[in-house]
């Protein structure tokens, strides 16, 4: 059997068998099949599918291809959650202390960006001294101290869907739905959680435009978690404009941070949402919003910031991590209600400035992005400010905020 026999079967409309997965996710994660076929596969792939077996198989496959956390002698239960992505979305940053601090044990493996989405790992990389290659020994023992651990990609941890992860940003083939099923659950196998919460962003800044698309991902992530043992929840949530007032790595930090200290908006609504399911499929009886307004979340952040290395100054002031360059966008028309703030917009922006990849090897500057100042359905006049552009060289680009003569309806964060 060789890889051009899996390509070839996958190129003409064929199934994959499990030996054949079995084959790409162990060249992938041993570097013994080259990028370039593995990329030729991940568009036969894109183009023609995975069955849900196929996928489950995949999936599998891509866990075994390394080591996986043993929890055992941890608090149970073991949570993990997981964002398909999107635009603005630093949900991990505030839902990991919130349920460690409701009595959860939080072990998470984050990714980096991926397209126009910001990831996790890219922004707590934004923080001075912050740990994101923690060893599955090093996580275990921190989760046993404080109730929460997070890394990156390791070479240890499903190690295949780390180099498919990265081909699929820069060969197109990000919104294949059997690709993004098999990557999120191979990182919660490996990770070794037994409770997952999803949450399916729908809109112009994520993966999945339309609500039909996002529940198709969450039936398909519910089916192939729960035939590989995990207990799942999913929620599907509005990514048609940004989540919260700012995009880009340390902007999003700070933004979260903000949120621990009780700042209220979409992104706080969004993370209690995805707590109570998350405690729901724990069976555990807490109210996350009273564990938050206590100040028991941001007291575990910082916990759990010092634990990883990072300074907790950051929690201090917003004072750090700074673009060279801001520059205001204001209302130049009439009055009126705002209609639109791309997500996707917004999200190209970003990676233009410099806060995402275009190329797996390109460097992210931590220090850029886009302030919002409005949501969808605000009043705004003449003059008012709707978005500050951080640069690291003079911005001579243009960015639109669609605006109404007629009020606008506010869109839910939860869409079901």
């Amino acid at each position: 059997m060789s890889v051009l026999d899996a390509i070839a079967a996958k190129r003409d409309g064929r199934a994959n068998t499990d030996a054949q997965l079995r084959l790409i996710a162990n060249g992938a994660a041993d570097g013994s099949i080259p990028d370039y076929q593995l990329s030729a596969w991940l568009m036969a792939v894109y183009i023609n599918g995975l069955s849900e077996i196929e996928t489950a198989q995949l999936t599998v496959a891509m866990a075994e291809s390394g080591e996986r956390i043993d929890l055992s002698g941890l608090d149970k239960p073991w949570m993990d959650k997981h964002s398909t992505g999107g635009i603005g979305d630093k949900t991990t940053l505030i839902l990991l202390p919130l349920l460690a601090a409701c009595g959860l044990t939080m072990v998470k493996m984050s990714g980096r960006g991926l397209g126009i989405t910001g990831g996790t790992i890219d922004k707590l990389e934004s923080v001075p001294g912050f740990r994101t290659n923690l060893s599955p020994e090093e996580m275990k023992s921190q989760a046993s101290r404080i109730g929460i651990a997070l890394t990156g990609q390791t070479p240890r941890l499903a190690p295949a869907d780390g180099v498919l992860y990265s081909l699929r940003d820069t060969t197109g083939t990000v919104t294949c739905e059997p690709l993004i099923i098999s990557s999120i659950l191979s990182k919660k196998i490996a990770g070794g959680a037994d409770h997952v919460v999803f949450d399916v962003k729908c809109g112009s800044g994520g993966f999945l435009n339309d609500k039909f698309q996002a529940d198709v991902l969450r039936q398909g992530l519910i089916r192939v978690g729960k035939e590989a043992g995990l207990e799942v929840r999913a929620a599907i949530t509005d990514m048609s404009q940004p989540l919260g007032r700012t995009a880009g790595n340390a902007l999003e930090v700070k933004e979260a941070i903000s949120v621990l200290r009780g700042e209220p908006g979409r992104v706080r609504d969004l993370c209690l949402h995805l707590a109570s399911l998350a405690l729901d499929s724990a069976g555990i009886n807490a109210d996350p919003a009273a564990v938050l307004e206590s100040g028991a979340a941001l007291a575990k952040a910082k916990e759990w910031f010092a634990a990883q290395g990072a300074e907790l100054a950051v929690f201090d002031s917003d004072d750090w991590c700074l673009s060279d360059h801001t520059f205001k966008v204001t209302r130049q028309g009439e009055a009126g209600w705002v209609s639109k703030v791309c997500a996707e917009e917004i999200g190209k922006l970003v990676v233009r400035l410099g806060g995402g990849r275009r190329a797996k090897t390109d460097h992210v500057d931590p220090t850029v992005g886009v302030e919002i100042h409005v949501e969808v359905g605000d009043k705004v006049e003449p003059g008012d400010k709707l978005l500050t552009i951080h640069s690291a060289e003079e911005f001579d680009g243009q960015v639109s905020v669609e605006v109404s003569a007629d009020p606008v309806e506010r869109t839910p964060v939860i869409l079901s």
